[in-house]
């Protein structure tokens, strides 16, 4: 028998996609974290149906998950896919867009019949034909019917077999691309071994099989490998982005020496930053899921007042629940830290879908003058990163922090590798111990950093009295004197733009310090911002990509870098809300912008497009 050819490729891309109740969000990961045990780059992107059961078989009830591999460090999980495989019709149907004009496209021949067709949407019995896929790759075996043969003898019922078939569809992916099965077997032994060995050693036959089909029906006129990335020497693993911002607390916890304490109620997409908190409590760490997002911030507020690092969890609508008792951590001037993994709205909008329109929210959204330090992070890893400075900004400079995330990075993983605490500064909280003098005094100032000292309570000595109400700015009394409190705004304000200063210096991401066009981000586009540009300049375009994660306060030399450009265009998945920022702060220079509100990321080749029709 002729053997395959093997064809080395640098990268590709891989969307499995089938009804919410498919496993797709199962046989991606395993997907990509055997790839990433292989050393390969990864950028995946989950893509959840918002519904939480939309009637089987429909386009609504598509779920999806899209991984880029390849021989270097992968920034987006691609924009469109070499590889699909497609469960049912409707899957076929939601992601025709996004194939390339040679993809593979792997499809269940048992699903496709005419009244799938019919809940799909689609009007005759060719589908193929109907949505233009004539040219396309296409392997059809009968997947389900193969997987129920392959789990004869263990007495499974019909039901229960046919949930592995994909099972199956990981295998024939794991062939088509040459990567070993050991790490799934081993993930499947220590999910299902010991409470069912049924279910497990049927995963495991289901995924030999489809492994098998590939390999001896030779349906594939190639296999492909992918070689290791050169990604620089450490331990990795593979993170999505909510797990990232819960360990980058931790770490923080760790470094400070204060107990880490998270209140937050379960909103999507955020949920598993508390889930993954609620691990913990080997290290410490205390959790409590509220009754409400109201309850959520204000138990973190109470557990700061306390002397913990507290958190606490939530997304856009949810934001806006916490918006009062945001004044009062600032009122107080405790420390806190609140995430936002921002999603499609207004209202709840797009649970599971990506945007970035909460900016303003972030920033304003608070009665009176309230202003909040505002982070963002950019990738999944480096919320790890974010998470650990929005909490040591909180407890050095006693203030609320806002960091933002989004659906894209939250949900989406990547290889990280894991860092070495002493890489990371420590963090040393104002803490007064005992009482210095004949009274305390506890909004007495830091005269550099402008924060108040924190005094736990139960100190001997250190009595004092915080709330809501105006107090008077040494004593902590409540007071209603106007001017009093004109000078305490005047503070709380002059102790955010203070971190100016703490924070690095703005610097271009990408590109050189002056030229043609300067693209300009924030937040969780940087990997298609990049990607765009690193494109443009390969053919000689004066293109460069400056990206921002410390939103208020601005850092230092922004002006500088804006006046060595031609223009600039600011691109965000919303209607323009940080370009309205920047024309606020820097009034001298025109913004362009590039908007995109589909609850999707940005594509690199649609950046590059208008980026060129700029120049």
């Amino acid at each position: 028998m002729e053997t395959q050819k093997i064809t080395e490729i640098a990268d590709v891309v891989v969307r499995f996609s089938g009804d919410s109740g498919d496993g797709m969000q199962l046989v991606g990961t395993l997907f990509s974290d055997a790839a990433a045990v292989g050393g390969n780059g990864i950028s995946t992107f989950p893509d959840f149906p918002s519904e939480i059961r939309a009637p089987q078989g429909t386009v609504a009830g598509v779920s999806g998950f899209q991984v880029h591999l390849g021989a270097a460090k992968m920034t987006t999980p691609g924009d469109t896919c070499d590889t699909l495989v497609a469960m049912n019709p409707a899957a076929l149907r939601a992601n025709t867009r996004g194939l390339r004009p040679d993809s593979t496209i792997i499809l269940d021949d048992d699903a496709f019949t005419p009244k799938e067709f019919r809940k799909a949407g689609l009007v005759s019995d060719d589908p193929i034909a109907e949505l233009g896929l004539e040219g396309y790759n296409i392997v059809a075996p009968k997947i389900t019917s193969l997987t129920r043969e392959a789990l004869e003898g263990l007495g499974l019922d019909v039901k229960s077999a046919t949930k592995c078939k994909n099972m199956f569809a990981l295998g024939l992916c794991f062939y088509l691309y040459n990567k070993p099965l050991e790490h799934t077997f081993e993930y499947i032994e220590r999910k299902f071994a010991k409470k069912n060995p049924a279910i497990a050693e049927a995963n495991v036959r289901a995924l030999k099989a489809g492994f098998n089909y590939g390999a001896n029906t030779h349906s594939f006129a190639n296999t492909y490998n992918i070689k290791p990335a050169a990604l620089p020497e450490g331990t990795y693993r593979m993170i999505n982005g909510n797990q990232a911002t819960a360990w980058g607390f931790i770490a923080a916890s760790e470094k400070s020496g204060r107990p880490l304490f998270c209140g937050s109620y379960p909103i999507t997409p955020a949920t598993v930053i508390l889930e993954e908190l609620a691990k913990r409590r080997d290290l410490g760490v205390v959790t409590v899921q509220a009754e409400d997002e109201i309850a959520g911030i204000c138990t973190s507020i109470g557990a700061s007042f306390a002397g913990s690092l507290a958190v606490t969890t939530t997304s856009g609508p949810g934001l806006s629940l916490k918006s009062e008792a945001m004044g009062l951590a600032v009122m107080t001037e405790l420390p806190l830290v609140v995430v936002d993994v921002q999603r499609g709205g207004p209202s709840t909008g797009l649970p599971t879908k990506t945007e970035q329109s909460d900016l303003l929210q972030a920033l304003y959204g608070r009665n009176g003058e309230a202003p909040m330090v505002v982070i963002a992070a950019s990738t999944p890893s480096d919320c790890f990163h974010y998470a650990f400075w929005a909490a040591k900004i909180a407890l050095e400079r006693m203030t609320p922090v806002l960091l933002l995330t989004d659906g894209f990075i939250a949900n989406g993983s990547e290889p990280w590798c894991i860092p070495s605490m002493a890489d990371y500064p420590a963090i040393k909280p104002p803490i007064i111990r005992e009482l210095q003098g004949s009274q305390y005094f506890c909004y007495d100032r830091d005269p550099e950093a402008g924060a108040r000292t924190w005094a736990i309570p139960g100190t001997p000595g250190l009595e004092h009295r915080i709330g809501g109400l105006e107090k008077d700015k040494r004593i902590g009394c409540v007071s209603h004197d106007p001017t009093n409190h004109h000078t305490m705004t005047e503070l709380r304000a002059a102790k955010i733009a203070r971190v100016a200063s703490f924070i690095p210096t703005q610097e271009i991401t990408t590109g050189d310090p002056e030229g043609d066009l300067l693209v300009v981000g924030w937040g969780g586009t940087r990997g298609h911002l990049q990607g765009a540009v690193e494109k443009l300049r390969a053919e000689g375009k004066r293109v460069s990509h400056c990206h921002f994660n410390w939103i208020n306060p601005l850092p230092h030399g922004v002006e500088q870098i804006f006046s060595r450009f031609r223009q600039i265009v600011v691109c965000e998945l919303n209607m323009g809300q940080f370009a309205g920022y920047l024309r606020m702060n820097f009034p001298q220079f025109a913004y362009l912008q590039y908007n995109k509100v589909q609850g999707l990321p940005f594509t690199i080749d649609e950046l590059a497009a208008h980026f060129n029709s700029l120049i």
